[in-house]
């Protein structure tokens, strides 16, 4: 089988900037109209058997304690941020199962099920269904980072093609080069290119000596780079603990949980009042 683990945050994020502003009795539903239409003709197509969703409930996490710069919900339009409750109960209302991340973030809950799944020799293939770059850590033989809005799938080798390092690495990279969505600066003068020549070599920032001299890699600029990287090693370990999943998200659902059987017969009616569209228009079975 395989099974879909859907980042819902970036799914409303993408509704938010991506369709019309809505209102219903003058409560935004804009975001959560669009995300609701998309999901719902995706189902459609058969191609999803198992699948969960995973929301930021809070923008916030264990990660703002470690480090000042991290992501906030600070700047968020208030009328995406209203949405993000209404998401959470209308991927509920669409019959997928819904995990509210608070302490964890969306992607750690993505990265516990991938790995559960991993673990399942039922599964052939788990789609960590995101753009995000994190989430390309978790790619292995049977888990697989996916944009389903583009058709692109990343196995280890396309991780590799797209990164220059291999999925383990991912953290280190992201450490290096830095990464705007979540706040993490990255090191002064570290980019994509200088980053994967050295990490495809040394795989983790411990490994990477401090002196460019003794790099068995060359790169432009390496003596700056790895002075830059010595003074400043301590930040970049922080930078890698922020960009690393966790895997150990108390998700209680298992893989058989997470098997889509159709919208939900309770949830939908009232839920597309609230979003003002009609419930025959996503064309979807009740379960």
């Amino acid at each position: 089988m395989q099974v879909h683990l859907i980042d819902g945050t970036y799914e409303l994020f993408r509704g938010y900037f991506g369709a019309p502003p809505a209102t219903v009795n003058d409560r935004p539903v804009g975001a959560a109209r669009a995300l609701t239409r998309s999901l719902a003709a995706w189902l459609r197509t058969g191609e999803v058997t198992h699948a969960g969703i995973a929301f930021d409930h809070v923008i916030e996490c264990f990660r703002n304690q470690l480090f000042a710069g991290y992501k906030t919900s600070e700047g968020i339009d208030p009328d995406l941020y209203a949405q993000f409750g209404l998401a959470e109960r209308a991927a509920a209302a669409l019959g997928l199962v819904v995990w509210p991340m608070i302490e964890f973030e969306a992607d750690d809950a993505i990265a516990t099920m991938a790995a559960r799944c991993a673990a399942d020799p039922r599964v052939t293939t788990a789609f960590a269904t995101s753009p995000d770059k994190d989430l390309a850590q978790c790619v292995n033989e049977r888990v697989q980072a996916y944009d389903r809005h583009r058709g692109i799938a990343l196995d280890a080798d396309g991780v590799r093609g797209k990164f220059g390092v291999a999925p383990a690495s991912i953290p280190d990279y992201l450490a290096l080069v830095g990464d705007d969505a979540d706040g993490i600066p990255g090191l002064p003068g570290w980019g994509a290119k200088s980053a994967a020549t050295v990490l495809a070599h040394y795989q983790h920032l411990e490994q990477i000596p401090d002196a460019a001299s003794g790099w068995a890699v060359k790169v432009r600029g390496a003596d700056k780079l790895a002075a830059t990287l010595a003074a400043q090693r301590s930040d970049a370990m922080l930078y890698r603990t922020l960009a690393t999943l966790r895997f150990d998200c108390p998700l209680t659902e298992t893989v058989d949980d997470l098997h889509w059987r159709g919208a939900n017969t309770t949830l939908l009616p009232p839920l597309c009042v609230e979003l003002g569209i009609d419930p025959a228009t996503l064309k979807l079975p009740i379960a």
